[in-house]
């Protein structure tokens, strides 16, 4: 058997895999929260499906087991269990919790639950004594109780898609959220793509009733479906609950990075509390959260040797230059004010209480973000220095 045959279910259920890794820890954090288990136990049942009908998985299940085509009910039944979880999200997004929607997702639990008890019963029922790897559905169309079998797991798998096709159309109007409405595209191309794949297989089982062979409907156009379907509504899960926190995470990283320049510049100042440190595994929120506070810090002890006429002057200069909105030239001036107020405290001289205007601290410790972004940029600020008057700076009036 070629492995190359078997790229098409590696491909997505390496990707299921992966993607039930990446959840793991916000399950161990929020295990107690209903959409964080439904969507862990949905990757867990995508997963376990594209992994069971996998052909070689399938031919080492006969013979770990020795009882022929045992995939199958493996197989469906994970199928069964990923239909009724979809279900169930989907009513968690649609409606607000009520006892109605808790009765109405215990109905699906147990009527699935069924399913799953009936796909045993039919299988172990059925005589299937050769092994089929390919195409068991249309093989065992005609034997009693494999064909049972088979039509239950399609038309509970029919069924779902169904109606969850159905209430994603008359919800998408209604979505304002634009990571929600990415979800709800991808369930509903995922649940489409499970349609077809139920309509390639019956057409194959109904045409061996009639006598005829379209097994081809059935082991080569309906699986590449049921690989899209297991993907993209797994995708549209994970989009929602990701997509937020992934935008939050880049614009976190970009803060923390425009942050460097002004943290390296204020690192000689102590601050009066114990630093905590955190690790290179800590969440970036926190991380930021940290640098923030310790560039507050500093420049609360810097405070005192900020000169806000040097301040001003700064000010006046980079607005004078072509192209300057007020918020850069605000930065620009607090990068030059912090730079003298760290030389002055180098240099052991005296604090500028008496020079300083009430709000002069207030100002610079309020602009952290545009000084950060001034330092970024030292050509602007050499030439705002060049340009400033040739006054003496009030630093070295004491």
């Amino acid at each position: 058997m070629s492995p190359s045959f078997h790229v098409p279910y590696i491909v997505p259920t390496v990707l299921l895999a992966l993607a039930l890794v990446l959840k793991l820890p916000t399950f161990l954090r929020a295990s107690r929260d209903p959409e964080v288990r439904a969507t862990m136990l949905l990757l867990t049942w995508a997963t376990a499906v594209l992994v069971v009908i996998t052909p070689v998985n399938i031919e080492r299940l006969n013979v770990l087991t020795g009882i022929p085509n045992i995939a199958s009910p493996w197989a469906y039944s994970f199928l069964t269990a990923f239909c009724a979880t979809g279900l169930t999200m989907i009513m968690r997004w649609r409606e607000e919790p009520s006892a109605g929607r808790r009765r109405a997702i215990r109905r699906i639990y147990w009527l699935y639950a069924g399913v799953v008890v009936f796909l045993w019963l039919t299988f172990f029922l059925a005589d299937v004594p050769t092994a089929r790897v390919y195409d068991l559905d249309t093989y065992y169309a005609g034997t009693p109780w494999m064909r049972e079998h088979i039509l239950l797991y399609i038309a509970a798998h029919t069924v779902s898609s169904l109606v969850a096709v159905s209430m994603l159309w008359r919800w998408f109007p209604e979505v304002a959220n634009r990571w929600l409405k990415a979800g709800v595209v991808f369930l509903q191309l995922g649940f489409a793509s499970g349609l077809v794949f139920d309509g390639a297989k019956l057409a194959a089982i109904g045409a061996r009733w009639s006598g005829h062979d379209w097994d081809v409907l059935s082991t080569q156009a309906a699986p590449p479906f049921a690989l899209m379907e297991a993907a993209l509504v797994a995708l549209g899960f994970i989009v929602p609950q990701t997509g937020p926190f992934l935008q939050k995470w880049i614009r976190d990283r970009r803060e923390y990075r425009r942050l460097a320049p002004l943290w390296h510049a204020l690192r000689i100042l102590t601050p009066a509390a114990a630093e905590a440190r955190f690790g290179p595994w800590t969440p970036l929120d926190l991380r930021l959260l940290q640098r923030r506070q310790r560039i507050h810090d500093a420049l609360r002890m810097l405070g005192p040797y900020v000169d806000p006429v040097l301040y001003q002057r700064a000010r006046e200069a980079a607005r004078a230059g072509d192209g300057v909105p007020d918020s850069d030239a605000d930065g620009v001036a607090g990068a030059i004010a912090i730079g003298a107020a760290i030389s002055a405290y180098q240099q052991g001289g005296p604090p500028l209480t008496h020079l300083r205007e009430p709000q002069s601290g207030v100002v610079v410790g309020g602009r952290i973000e545009d000084i950060a972004s001034a330092l970024h940029r030292p050509r602007l600020l050499q030439d705002v220095r060049r340009r400033m008057p040739r006054t003496e700076s009030a630093q070295h009036h004491g």
